[in-house]
C-alpha cells in the first residue's frame, strides 16, 4: 500500500512571498519587533486591496472579516484549521500594542519643542506651588472671591497679613449676600456654600497658614451659629466675630509686637533686615517716633525686590537707610547690631518659614554673633514641624528684568522668560533653622526658639 503524501499546511494567508513555507506560523513572542511590523502592513495592504476590490465590484465594504484571508478560489470555501485561526486572535493585543508605541514614538517626534523642554524641565521642583492664570470658577463662586484669586493669582496682593485680611474681608461680603436654602439651616449649608469659594482661591494659590487658621477659626464660628437665631442677625454675628479675629490677632497683635521690639533698638544702632515685612516696618517706624537715632541696612533680592518700597517707606520718615542686595550682605554684616525679620509662619521645631534668603541672613549673622530676632503674630503659628523649604514652596511670577551693563537693550528686550534652554526657577520661600534664630518677638512675650511649642498652651489652643 502507498503512503499518502505529506502535504505543507499554510496558514489561510499563506506564505509569504520570496519565503519559504514554513510547517508551522511564528508566534508574536518569536517574532522580532522588524517582523511584527511587517506583519501588520501587510494585513493592512490585504484589507486596503480588499475594500477596493468590493468597491470595484459594485459591493458596499460590510463587516471586515479577517485581513489574512485569501481573496478568492476555492481555498476561501474551504474551513481552515483551528490551529492557524487561533494565531491571529492571540496576536491581537501584541499588535495594538504595537502600533500604540509606533503612534506615539511618531507623536513625540513631531511634537511641538516647548512640551518637549517642559518634559526635560526641572521635574524635581515640580511639586512647587506655580503661578497660575485664574480658571473658570466650578461652582456658585462669589464675585469678591473671583475678584481676590485674580489678585492672589498675579500677585497683586501679598504678604501672609494682607493676604490673609484680604480673605476674611471677602467672606464678610460672602456671608452678607448669602441666603439659606428651604428647609435648610445657616449653620450647615453655609459650611457648604464656602468649600467651593476656597478651593477657588487654593487654585489660584496656594493657601498660607495664616489663611488656614483664620479659616479654621471662621468654620468654628459658623458651626457655633445659634439655631433659632434670625439668618440676618447670624450673618451679622459672623461678621462681628471676624472683625474681631482681625483687630485681636493681626492689628493689635502688631501693636504690641511692635512696642516691645522697639524697645531692644538704642540709639546708635545698626538694624539690618530683609525684604519687607510689615510688622518690622511698624517696629522701625515705632522706634523711630520714639526718639531713637539708629540706621537700617535693608537686603533685597530679586525676583520680588520688596525692599525697595520698605526703604522709601523709612527715608521718608527720616530713618538713615542704606539699600543692598543680597551678594553683598558679607560686606555690611560686621557693623550691624541686631538683625530683625519678619516670618511667613512658624513651626513647632521653632523652624521659621520666610521669604526666600531669610536663612542665609540668619546664618551670616549666627556667624558674626549677631543676635537674630523675628517678629511674628501667633496666628502664624503652624503645630507641623517643617525640617526645609523644599517639601512645601511656591514659585514666584516669571518676568524679572535682568539689567547688564551697558544697558543698551531697550527694557522690554530684559524680561526674563522659560526658554527651550532656560529654566527660571525663583522659590519663594526658605526655612530657617531654630538654631539661628536668637528670640521670636510675639504679642504674649518673647518666646525663645526652642519653646515655639509653648504658643497653643499660652493661647488657650485658640487658633
Amino acid at each position: 500500500m502507498v503512503p499518502a503524501p505529506i502535504l505543507d499546511v499554510h496558514p489561510p494567508n499563506g506564505p509569504s512571498a520570496g519565503e519559504p513555507s514554513t510547517g508551522q506560523p511564528k508566534s508574536q513572542k518569536a517574532m522580532t519587533k522588524a517582523e511584527r511590523r511587517e506583519l501588520q502592513e501587510q494585513q493592512r495592504a490585504a484589507k486596503a486591496a480588499k475594500t477596493a476590490a468590493n468597491g470595484v465590484n459594485g459591493k458596499q465594504p460590510g463587516k471586515p472579516k479577517d485581513p489574512a484571508a485569501p481573496a478568492g478560489g476555492g481555498a476561501a470555501k474551504q474551513k481552515p484549521s483551528r490551529a492557524p485561526e487561533s494565531q491571529p486572535k492571540s496576536a491581537t493585543p501584541a499588535m495594538a500594542r504595537a502600533t500604540e508605541k509606533a503612534k506615539a514614538g511618531q507623536a513625540s517626534t513631531t511634537a511641538d519643542p516647548m512640551a518637549s523642554t517642559q518634559a526635560r524641565g526641572l521635574l524635581i521642583f515640580s511639586h512647587f506651588g506655580l503661578p497660575k492664570p485664574v480658571s473658570a470658577a466650578k461652582g456658585d463662586i462669589h464675585p469678591a472671591i473671583a475678584r481676590l484669586a485674580l489678585q492672589f493669582s498675579t500677585f497683586k496682593i501679598t504678604g501672609a497679613n494682607a493676604r490673609c485680611i484680604a480673605t476674611l474681608t471677602a467672606f464678610k461680603t460672602v456671608i452678607q449676600d448669602y441666603v439659606t436654602p428651604p428647609n435648610h439651616t445657616l449653620s450647615r449649608h453655609l459650611m457648604t456654600y464656602l468649600s467651593p469659594q476656597i478651593s477657588h482661591l487654593v487654585a489660584a494659590r496656594p493657601m498660607s497658614v495664616t489663611m488656614g487658621n483664620a479659616i479654621r477659626q471662621l468654620k468654628l464660628d459658623i458651626s457655633g451659629t445659634d439655631f433659632d437665631l434670625p439668618e440676618q442677625d447670624a450673618k451679622d454675628a459672623l461678621c462681628r466675630q471676624i472683625d474681631t479675629y482681625i483687630r485681636e490677632r493681626i492689628i493689635i497683635a502688631d501693636q504690641v509686637i511692635q512696642e516691645t521690639a522697639s524697645n531692644k533698638i538704642k540709639d546708635g544702632d545698626v538694624i539690618l533686615t530683609y525684604a519687607r515685612s510689615s510688622v518690622v516696618e511698624g517696629v522701625l517706624l515705632e522706634a523711630h517716633t520714639s526718639g531713637r537715632n539708629f540706621s537700617v541696612i535693608i537686603v533685597d533680592s530679586r525676583p520680588m525686590l520688596e525692599g525697595k518700597r520698605l526703604a522709601a517707606i523709612l527715608s521718608e520718615a527720616g530713618i538713615q537707610c542704606t539699600y543692598l542686595l543680597l551678594p553683598a550682605l558679607g560686606s555690611v554684616i560686621s557693623e550691624v547690631s541686631t538683625v530683625f525679620v519678619g516670618a511667613h509662619s512658624i513651626h513647632t521645631n521653632g523652624a521659621v518659614y520666610s521669604r526666600a534668603g531669610t536663612a542665609l541672613v540668619a546664618m551670616m549673622a549666627k556667624r558674626h554673633s549677631v543676635p537674630v530676632v523675628v517678629c511674628c503674630e501667633t496666628y502664624k503659628f503652624s503645630e507641623t514641624i517643617q525640617l526645609d523649604s523644599f517639601t512645601k514652596n511656591e514659585l514666584a511670577p516669571l518676568g524679572d528684568l535682568f539689567s547688564s551693563f551697558p544697558n543698551t537693550k531697550p527694557r522690554e528686550s530684559l524680561t526674563l522668560e522659560n526658554a527651550p534652554s532656560l529654566e527660571i526657577l525663583n522659590p519663594l520661600y526658605d526655612l530657617t533653622p531654630p538654631t539661628f534664630v536668637t528670640a521670636v518677638v510675639t504679642e504674649v512675650g518673647v518666646i525663645p526658639p526652642n519653646s515655639i511649642s509653648s504658643i497653643p498652651v499660652a493661647l488657650g489652643r485658640l487658633l
